[in-house]
């Protein structure tokens, strides 16, 4: 039992709480383990995994758990922590994100032991009949006790009425499922604690609330997000996540050991003794960066990886597996911020421009300064961005 515990509260933020959980566990039966996604985004990065990897944890152990894909919540619009009203997604981004949030999430999560669901199987089956009873469980005074609605309020800035239905709804799911346990991040606490509430309002044990924290991105001191781009994707190249990996700080090597290693707690005290030991903590971050790509990718790929980063970084060689690309120019030049963006070595010609300032762009390894340098059609060079992206380039 105490090592169940241990392995159900390694890394996590907050359990509420504990005394119900080992009752639960002693139960012996195979408990109702949920963890609600709304399908906003079609990718998904390392820190969404922290949230997975704890249900993995349950499998584990036995437990089932259910992947709710919240296609109902997501025409709602998830509030939390946001200043405005959120647009609701279209039912056909929701089918497309849905997809591939199955596909990604089977990368950690075992098959077996995982129920698929949709929130929408119940709630539209609820009308204004369930919608208004369920409505009549919770008062505006406890959902102003919310952070994000609280300040919105107190600001003046609009509230709309269907978003006070979110946590509702979320917690109806609870119900609907008879959730044993949820998980969630910490920004979703609130949400969690009245699925508990609603939960014993239909009669039912009250779920216990795990949360988990946020992961840090790159920078190590932000909320790792695509916005920031301070993000590694589950579904990046293995040379692009290697050397992403690679860039972190010592320190929060560590941190991300706890949270997204399947290592066990022994073992990463082990690597913490070698390195006091005198363990470059490089060769253990080589570790870290190859478990990961190995589990996103395959053994194959993180050998490959490494061999490129040593080869690229430490050897300071230009590696050899250049991809090349003709694109074919009709005019007489082009500006490198416009070729940079068409050969798709960065997202937009304003992120070309900031990056040559930067002094992180190079041709044929001369750096490049100027946002109004001019590339001359047929002409053939091996165009650097950062220290990870290579690219021979004809116009």
């Amino acid at each position: 039992m105490e090592d169940n515990l241990n392995l159900i509260k390694r890394g996590i933020d907050e359990l509420l709480n504990e005394a119900e959980l080992i009752s639960k566990l002693k139960t012996k039966k195979q408990l109702v383990v949920k963890a609600g996604f709304d399908p906003t985004a079609p990718d998904l990065h390392l820190g969404h995994t922290v949230l997975i990897n704890k249900l993995r944890h349950f499998q584990q152990l036995g437990h089932k758990v259910v992947f709710l894909i919240g296609d109902f919540t997501a025409m709602i619009g998830d509030p939390t922590g946001k200043n405005k009203t959120r647009p609701p997604l279209d039912a056909a981004d929701i089918a497309k994100n849905s997809k591939t949030y199955t596909k990604q999430v089977f990368k950690i999560l075992d098959p077996q032991l995982t129920e698929v669901r949709f929130n929408s199987e119940w709630c539209k089956k609820l009308g204004a009949e369930g919608i208004i009873k369920l409505a009549s469980q919770y008062n505006l005074a406890r959902m102003l006790e919310r952070d994000d609605f609280s300040k919105r309020y107190k600001s003046n800035q609009s509230i709309a009425i269907h978003e006070f239905l979110y946590p509702l709804i979320q917690a109806y799911d609870s119900i609907a499922l008879e959730a044993d346990i949820e998980l969630g991040g910490t920004d979703q606490k609130f949400n969690l604690l009245v699925g508990r509430e609603l939960q014993r309002t239909y009669n039912q044990e009250p779920q216990v609330v795990i949360t988990v924290p946020i992961l840090e991105g790159l920078d190590g001191t932000n909320k790792m997000s695509k916005s920031l781009g301070n993000y590694v994707g589950i579904d990046e190249a293995p040379e692009e996540m290697f050397g992403k990996i690679m860039s972190i700080s010592d320190e929060l090597m560590w941190r991300w050991f706890d949270l997204l290693s399947f290592k066990s707690s022994k073992e990463i005290q082990l690597l913490k003794a070698e390195q006091a030991d005198g363990m470059n903590p490089r060769d253990i971050k080589i570790s870290l960066a190859k478990e990961i790509i190995a589990r996103f990718h395959d053994d194959q790929a993180a050998d490959e990886a490494e061999k490129n980063f040593i080869n690229q970084f430490q050897k300071k060689n230009i590696p050899d597996n250049i991809e090349e690309l003709n694109l074919n120019w009709k005019e007489d030049s082009m500006l490198l911020p416009n070729l940079l963006k068409e050969a798709g070595m960065t997202e937009s010609t304003s992120e070309a421009m900031r990056m040559i300032k930067q002094g992180g762009v190079r041709i044929d390894e001369e750096k490049i300064t100027d946002p109004k340098h001019a590339i001359l059609k047929d002409s053939i060079a091996i165009y650097q961005v950062g220290k990870r992206k290579f690219k021979k380039i004809k116009l």
